[in-house]
């Protein structure tokens, strides 16, 4: 079984301690500076959760403690040392500039180092130039604790999330076909809308997964550094899943109005029963392209779902015969219904 995100958790968290200290070592013991409690506060903020996320906020970060710690110098030296009236100058000005969206969640840093600064109360050229290498120190050491000590790659999440989408649309697909088997289980579609409108939140789900993946691979060693993880499914997958999503969600759009709307003409039960089937076969397909997705790619899978497939697509053939043979005041539904489900038996075919 594979690590969860807990895992990840820990292991930034444990990373952003160790940076911590390792920054106060260098500035505070070793440097013995003067204000070295900046460099263990930086470096915390450095182990984002990308290596690509940690460089950008390094410069964003140690711009605005830059901008904070000299203004707030300018501040106190023309004040003299007056910690009142060199806040009055410092801090509107810094909340301000803090809010300026290129500077993302690290514009804050700027007031609160502002605040340091003039708490301490010194303000000559030789403590600015402490601050501003201590920032520096917690930076870089941030940064390669981050790159260097198991790096995140954020490569699991996307197959993780897939695997989800897949099992859910299985899990509604099932549920729609156990319901259509029954005499009053159209009486049910508004549930199943409502599951079906539920998938469309675990594909925003795979989307921010692959776009974490995208960035966690950018400027990252850690393909390098550490054991190789499997590769997250092509992007492909996602744009199918995604058109898998839209034709369940559309069947049950269908039948829930044709519950919803007493004057449109309901298909026989017999058209529904088939198209039990043939939904009862989509979901069992789907339940083995989760196994498939989780990497359990066994010879045996692909006969199973290729066996479900074909049974579906002969069920299917049924289904358009009935269709054929249905009053024409219910072609209109049965039409619409035979369409999509023909549609997202074409999605989920083995070569999809």
């Amino acid at each position: 079984m594979g690590t969860g995100p807990e895992r990840e958790t820990l292991v930034q968290s444990l990373k952003a301690a160790a940076a911590a200290i390792a920054a106060w070592a260098v500035s505070g013991w070793w440097f013995q500076a003067p204000m070295a409690l900046l460099a263990p506060w930086t470096a915390i903020a450095m182990v984002g959760s990308t290596v690509y996320q940690s460089l950008r906020t390094g410069i964003q970060q140690f711009a605005i403690i830059a901008l904070g710690t000299l203004w707030a110098s300018a501040a106190m030296a023309f004040t003299r040392d007056q910690t009142m009236v060199a806040m009055l100058l410092t801090l509107p000005f810094m909340m301000l500039l803090g809010n300026y969206r290129r500077f993302g969640s690290q514009g804050i840093y700027g007031a609160t180092t502002a605040l340091f600064v003039i708490t301490g109360g010194v303000s000559s050229t030789s403590t600015v130039g402490h601050r501003l290498l201590e920032t520096l120190i917690g930076a870089v050491i941030g940064l390669l604790v981050n790159a260097f000590v198991l790096p995140p790659v954020h490569l699991r999440s996307v197959r993780d999330r897939l695997v989800r989408l897949a099992r859910e649309t299985a899990d509604v697909l099932g549920t729609m076909a156990e319901g259509l088997g029954e005499e009053d289980g159209l009486e049910k579609s508004e549930s199943w809308h409502h599951s079906a409108g539920g998938l469309t939140v675990s594909l925003q789900n795979v989307s921010e997964a692959r776009r974490w993946a995208m960035e966690g691979s950018r400027w990252n060693p850690g393909g390098r550094l550490r054991r190789a993880e499997p590769k997250p499914p092509p992007f492909a997958e996602d744009t199918r899943w995604g058109r898998v999503c839209t034709r369940v969600l559309a069947l049950t759009r269908t039948l829930k109005g044709v519950n919803d709307d007493e004057e449109l003409a309901s298909p026989s039960p017999d058209f529904f029963q088939h198209l039990s089937e043939v939904l009862g076969q989509a979901g069992l397909i789907c339940a083995i392209e989760t196994e498939l997705l989780s990497g359990s790619g066994t010879g045996a899978l692909h006969e199973r779902r290729d066996a479900a497939f074909k049974e579906a697509w002969s069920t299917l053939d049924s289904l358009t015969d009935i269709f054929h043979r249905q009053e024409p005041a219910a072609a209109a539904v049965g039409g619409e219904l035979l369409l999509e489900t023909r549609r997202l038996m074409t999605e989920l075919a083995p070569s999809a």
